[in-house]
């Protein structure tokens, strides 16, 4: 038997024989926290976070703020739901009324409308960006007034290092930090209509005047299996933000906020969720993937050869 399992056996049978003799409360076993010197993540920027207690688990290079892609829409869909409009209220598609800095195509047309909840859903579960605008610009005083809205709810929650400018995450104007977005996480995850949103498999949403029905899947391709049971989930990409992915699930009897910017390859955050999920399982995350690893040597060295101390990046791993 390795040393490390033999110190975690012998761990948990005191820990039994504390809770037998009423020295420790029931729960304390399942809340142990591995060391952190036991998780490798790929991804450039990582917070973890215990969304039950509040408590850091992990945070690497989290205070540097950065573009977070379509991750921006979990603070919309906040927004849309704390406004208390009526979701099922029909809205008018209309046109973005400016330029988008990339390609954002959609299949919905113009000028057709649809119930306030579907276009929160499709905008979460399958990062429809013209759902965000359209929710965004029927907010009460229009688009600009959605905007501050965004930024003053990020204030509301101490998220100091976030800046909005549009609804969808086109922009990669639109960053934050890794921490900022884990307490944007936990705001969100107590909103039980986001969790059921965010985490819908599969929606057909019906639009009338005229009427059809466009069909949508989640892109996180987590929510499709068994072994993991997301509570919340948003996947977000931008040239210029790389692969983002946070989400919500629990593991071991605990519900855990993970936040991932700046992945290199697609699969790369799904990798680090696993990577997480084994580390709180076993006490071990295993290995990063070699061009995985060389991507975030890149990026961080490139941040900080900017000589801008806004992209400083320093390690807060804990």
């Amino acid at each position: 038997m390795e040393f490390w399992h033999f110190k975690r056996l012998s761990f948990t049978l005191a820990g039994i024989l504390l809770l037998v003799a009423g020295l420790m409360p029931i729960n304390a076993l399942a809340a142990q926290t591995p060391s952190v010197q036991n998780l490798n993540l790929a991804s450039v920027h990582a917070a973890v976070v215990d969304l039950d207690s509040g408590e850091k688990l992990h945070e690497k290079y989290a205070d540097t703020a950065v573009p977070i892609a379509s991750l921006t829409k979990i603070m919309t869909a906040l927004v849309i739901l704390e406004s208390d409009q009526p979701l099922d209220e029909y809205i008018t598609i209309v046109e973005r009324h400016r330029p988008t800095p990339v390609n954002a195509y959609s299949r919905i047309r113009i000028g057709s409308e649809a119930k306030r909840e579907d276009l929160v859903r499709i905008a979460l579960m399958a990062s429809e960006n013209l759902a965000a605008h359209v929710l965004a610009r029927h907010y009460p005083g229009g688009f600009d007034a959605f905007i501050n809205a965004m930024n003053d709810k990020a204030q509301s929650l101490g998220m100091s290092n976030t800046r909005f400018v549009d609804p969808a995450g086109l922009s990669s104007d639109n960053r934050a930090s890794a921490s900022d977005m884990a307490r944007l996480l936990a705001a969100a995850w107590k909103h039980e209509k986001i969790r059921e949103l965010s985490t819908t498999r599969y929606f057909g949403i019906w639009f009338q005047n005229p009427r059809y029905e466009l069909r949508y899947g989640n892109t996180n391709v987590l929510v499709h299996r068994n072994r993991w049971d997301l509570e919340l989930t948003k996947t977000g990409y931008l040239d210029a933000a790389g692969r983002c992915l946070m989400m919500a699930t629990t593991v071991d009897g605990r519900t855990l906020g993970m936040v991932f910017l700046d992945s290199f390859g697609k699969r790369t955050p799904l990798g680090d969720a696993g990577r997480v999920r084994r580390w709180i399982e076993t006490g071990n995350s295993g290995a990063v993937a070699g061009a995985a690893r060389r991507y975030e040597r890149e990026q961080v060295q490139a941040l900080n050869s900017a000589g801008n101390t806004e992209h400083a990046l320093t390690d807060n791993s804990q």
